[in-house]
């Protein structure tokens, strides 16, 4: 049973715009971490794109901006599942 099914007033047709937010905001995260990670990776890589380096160096650089837009990524994502989290909980909808 999920807490939606749990919450205090939530029947019928609330319940179900509470689970349209819910998908909303999740979707609006993933989209908003992915251009958080391609912004990321562009700024970490970006020297590798625009000058002429060393094989290792380029190497460094593309590794480097791929694990900081995995973390960009994943710390964007949480931190608005989390706030969505809190605003469900003060509305009362989340228990």
């Amino acid at each position: 049973m999920s807490h939606l099914e749990d919450a205090p007033g939530a029947a019928g047709p609330h319940r179900q715009q509470i689970r349209d937010a819910i998908t909303v905001e999740i979707s609006f995260s993933v989209v908003a971490g992915s251009v958080v990670a391609a912004l990321l990776f562009f700024v970490v890589a970006g020297p590798a794109l625009l000058f002429d380096l060393s094989a290792a160096l380029e190497s460094g650089l593309f590794r480097s901006a791929a694990v900081v837009a995995a973390v960009g990524f994943v710390v964007r994502v949480v931190t608005l599942l989390f706030k969505l989290r809190s605003a469900l909980r003060e509305r009362g909808s989340l228990q």
